[in-house]
């Protein structure tokens, strides 16, 4: 959807909470060429040391902090209008946790100024998000080759 976003000339954000800066992923190099060749620019944000969720001894990373300060920029550009589409990769996580307030995810994206679009992904989203989008689909793994120990493959999962 980035990609088709780009092409229409739209300004692209991608926030992405769950991938750590030090991770080179396929399309944010992908993304970021295009922006910087293109009609358009796409700027890439990442939040946390990614996968959080995994608890590492020693670590003094706040994540919650980490993910609210993501949100409360993702605000400040809706209000700006600072890019016409938005995805926030792996946004359901900080939301579950409890990390950012639905409510406030709701009430800022129903309440967003101009014709903005904003994809929101990552699994078990909360209900009121749901029933506040436009469109909603699932992806359901049925069967990956981390469920029998291999790692993530570069060109697949990153």
């Amino acid at each position: 959807m980035a990609l088709r976003a780009w092409s229409a000339g739209w300004p692209v954000g991608v926030f992405q909470f769950v991938k750590s800066e030090k991770w080179k992923v396929g399309e944010e190099t992908a993304l970021k060429a295009l922006g910087e060749h293109g009609p358009t620019p796409v700027t890439w944000h990442k939040m946390g040391e990614g996968w959080s969720w995994i608890q590492r001894a020693g670590s003094e990373r706040d994540h919650a902090a980490e993910a609210a300060e993501g949100w409360a920029q993702i605000k400040r550009d809706l209000a700006a209008e600072t890019h016409k589409f938005y995805v926030l990769d792996e946004f359901t996580y900080p939301m579950k946790w409890g990390w950012v307030d639905v409510a406030d995810v709701v009430e800022t994206l129903q309440n967003r100024p101009g014709t903005q679009h904003v994809v929101i992904t990552g699994r078990d989203a909360h209900a009121d998000l749901i029933a506040a989008a436009d469109l909603v689909t699932e992806m359901t793994k049925i069967k990956h080759p981390m469920d029998a120990g291999r790692k993530g493959q570069q060109g697949i999962e990153w």
